[in-house]
């Protein structure tokens, strides 16, 4: 990318006159070339990188004054740094996804979702999702490994990675995911639960991740409205004295 081609074009330039004028060994010009790279390739992918969060913080902003359009157009607006920055390409397409997916626009999120930097884990557990509902269970199956393999200390991932194996009659393999996802998490009890009731043959219980799993559009809608009115009545509640 260009951020890349340009400290390479600078720190080759920059170690040329070392040798050239002040005959400095080949061996120190490559060192001095090699560090004088790093310092402006960070610089120079920092600047490219700042103005992409503006963007993504513009289209967060929006989104929560329901603005979605204006959301998705902030959003398009960061492909014009991919050519300077490796996996910004990626991080937008993840962020764009991601945005079509919440408002339950499975088919136009899916191109985006595909093309997502595999570690924005949440768009790549919405690609797996997806190709779930799509009844594509290799997919599925393939899309849950990279994204638990790219950011395996998160036990949400393999919950949900078990929660779908389930949903598709894979049970046993639902098990065999989260005994893995406990042992490369160091431990987590939502893991264990979710074990505990698919040995009892039950249901497991993701409600307890709140927004994170019901942004994933995987309850019903009169049971999440349900769900969510009991909650409302309990926390309306008067304590007993």
């Amino acid at each position: 990318m260009l951020n890349f081609l340009m400290a390479f074009v600078f720190a080759t330039l920059a170690a040329v006159p070392l040798n050239l004028v002040y005959k400095l060994e080949l061996m120190y010009c490559g060192l001095i070339s090699v560090v004088l790279f790093a310092a402006v390739y960070f610089l120079l992918s920092r600047r490219t990188m700042n103005k992409v969060m503006v963007l993504v913080q513009s289209a967060q902003h929006d989104m929560q004054a329901n603005r979605t359009e204006r959301a998705l157009v902030t959003l398009k607006g960061g492909f014009k740094y991919a050519k300077w920055q490796f996996y910004v390409k990626g991080q937008i397409n993840a962020q764009i996804g991601t945005l079509l997916y919440l408002k339950k626009d499975f088919a136009k999120a899916l191109p985006y979702l595909e093309k997502s930097f595999v570690r924005h884990w949440v768009a790549m557990c919405m690609l797996a999702v997806s190709y779930m509902k799509r009844s594509n269970p290799a997919k599925m199956a393939a899309t849950f490994e990279k994204a638990a393999a790219a950011s395996r200390k998160e036990p949400f991932v393999w919950n949900l990675y078990a929660f779908c194996q389930d949903k598709i009659g894979e049970r046993d393999s639902a098990i065999a995911t989260l005994r893995k996802g406990i042992k490369k998490t160091g431990g987590d009890e939502r893991l264990e639960a979710s074990i505990e009731a698919l040995r009892q043959g039950k249901r497991m219980k993701m409600e307890d991740y709140g927004d994170l799993w019901y942004q994933f559009h995987l309850e019903k809608t009169g049971v999440l409205v349900k769900k969510q009115t009991k909650a409302a009545q309990g926390r309306r509640k008067m304590p007993r004295v």
